[in-house]
């Protein structure tokens, strides 16, 4: 094969987007920390699903387009660290070939190079043994082999032969990894979505992911509406799931006209099936003909019909739709998780709340969306969050107003930097007031690990309590309040004046009473203050002053 062009490309993106997606869960496996809550591969598999769904909308045979559409929709969705790293990643990659209807081997290899080098300007300090080497030294190897073939299968070999010899080296090039045992996670979902690339330009086809059993629910009862604003724009309207089991002397079963035929009723359709039983899943607004239709084949055994719209207006109501519409001249945009720091935010001045944090990484898309909806001449943004920080950026230099983002990485910065916010000061004189005060807060979390393992000297046990410092676990045990009192103690020192703790949705009243008296008993000097966070994961957020 000696050409690329945009129909080909576009199934290639459809092949990397489905590989990923079918590896997302191994992929968040990968994460370093033990943390309910790692989400490199949800994120990277986001990111990527919206750069697909955008190209599936713009497929033509100039790949120059159909580059621009991928990147797009990379770069709107893009998720987490991970997921800008990967839209830079092809959007470096599309702009090398934006102006042709084709491309050739040596072309090809090009744009990959291009991606990297657009990647790493993106990136203000890159680190070595993550994404960003894989992506760099993949391609370096491309543009080697392709100064002595023409063929494109070649070199997309070559990308995939480099790229996964270069993740196993990813371990020798960050400590970390190597102690836990794994290799980056970001660069292994780069290297699935290189290995969906090549297969489809091999002629073989990778599936969408179905990743369910048959006693497995295809529902999700929090749908994912994305950009969905108005709930009467839910069309169909109804998550429809069924089980028929086949019975003797009823319509002969063949899965792929049963496919054809439940199209006809909605979309969103899933279908799997063994001897006895099919397994249905489809978003229709008339649930009751799909049943009517299938119970020709036998007998229904299970039903399960969700009304999405209604879903929808209590995710508003969670989200607080009437509030993010709010408009303004000046935008404290701050990202949080727990209606009770939402609270807090909205009281010391921020105007507009995004919810996320680690479990759920706002997309650069979801950060505009608030900027423009507000109106507002010019925005701050909170991030509160180390691994939404480049979305943030991201979705600053998108927008066509001034915005700064103010590097908060947890909740206690963004609080703090909040406190030191003049609504009537310069924009830069805020930027450099608020990032000056997270210099002075130091911030602790109490959460749970979901595997074995041993970070730095600390001996974790899945199930176990972790106490971590800033970015780094320092305690780990069976006894929730020995991780409390052991990470406070880490955290206060001779100059510390205020204790604030955080009350997570899973803390209880005893447990806050218990760590208040320890602190009033083993720190008189320190002033203590409670806050009802509930916010999920964490047990307990501290922030020492």
């Amino acid at each position: 094969m000696n050409k690329i062009d945009g129909k080909l490309f576009a199934e290639m993106i459809a092949a990397g987007a489905n590989n990923l997606s079918q590896n997302a869960e191994y992929v968040d496996s990968l994460n370093v920390f033990p943390v309910p809550d790692g989400d490199t591969g949800t994120n990277m598999n986001l990111s990527m699903s919206s750069g697909a769904k955008e190209t599936k909308a713009h497929v033509e045979a100039h790949i120059g387009n159909v580059g621009k559409a991928f990147s797009k929709g990379l770069l709107m969705g893009a998720r987490g660290n991970s997921g800008v790293i990967l839209s830079q990643l092809f959007r470096g990659f599309s702009k090398s070939v934006e102006n042709y209807d084709e491309i050739d081997a040596k072309r090809f290899a090009k744009a990959f190079d291009s991606g990297v080098k657009t990647a790493y300007k993106a990136v203000m300090k890159p680190v070595e043994g993550t994404i960003l080497t894989v992506a760099r030294e993949a391609s370096a190897y491309a543009s080697e082999v392709a100064q002595s073939t023409d063929d494109v299968i070649t070199v997309m070999e070559a990308i995939v032969e480099a790229g996964n010899a270069s993740l196993q080296r990813t371990p020798d090039l960050l400590p970390v990894l190597k102690e836990v045992g794994v290799v980056d996670s970001g660069g292994q979902g780069l290297v699935y979505v290189y290995e969906g690339f090549l297969a489809v330009m091999k002629g073989e086809k990778i599936a969408e992911p179905v990743n369910v059993k048959m006693d497995d629910s295809f529902i999700n009862d929090d749908h994912d509406f994305g950009d969905v604003v108005k709930t009467e724009d839910i069309v169909p309207g109804f998550c429809t799931e069924f089980m028929v089991r086949f019975k003797p002397g009823m319509k002969s079963f063949n899965e792929d006209d049963f496919r054809n035929d439940m199209s006809e009723f909605g979309d969103s359709l899933l279908v799997i099936s063994d001897d006895e039983i099919v397994k249905t899943h489809v978003h229709s607004e008339t649930p009751g003909e799909a049943l009517t239709y299938a119970s020709q084949y036998g007998e229904i055994i299970k039903i399960k019909v969700e009304n999405m719209r209604e879903q929808h207006r209590e995710v508003l109501r969670k989200r607080g739709n009437k509030q993010q519409a709010k408009e303004v001249e000046k935008a404290v945009i701050t990202i949080s998780m727990g209606d009770g720091i939402t609270k807090l935010f909205e009281s010391i001045g921020a105007t507009h709340i995004i919810s996320g944090g680690q479990t759920m990484n706002p997309s650069t898309e979801d950060i505009v969306k608030v900027i423009e909806s507000s109106k507002c001449k010019e925005a701050i943004i909170l991030p509160n969050n180390k691994n939404i920080i480049m979305a943030a950026e991201q979705a600053a230099s998108v927008v066509n107003i001034p915005v700064i983002v103010i590097p908060t990485k947890t909740i206690p910065q963004g609080m703090t930097a909040l406190l030191s916010y003049t609504p009537e000061a310069e924009l830069s004189d805020n930027k450099e007031e608020m990032t000056e005060a997270i210099q002075h807060v130091k911030s602790g979390s109490v959460t749970y690990a979901v595997r074995d393992t041993s970070i730095e000297g600390v001996e974790i046990e899945k199930g176990a309590y972790m106490g971590l410092f800033e970015s780094k676990i320092k305690v780990s045990d069976r006894d929730q309040l020995t991780v409390c009192t052991s990470l406070l103690d880490a955290m206060i020192d001779e100059d510390s004046e205020i204790v604030t703790i955080i009350a997570g949705e899973e803390a209880d009243a005893q447990q806050v009473e218990t760590l208040t008296a320890y602190l009033e008993e083993h720190y008189e000097d320190v002033e203590v203050e409670v806050q009802e966070g509930q916010q999920p994961i964490y047990s307990f957020i501290f922030a020492v002053e």
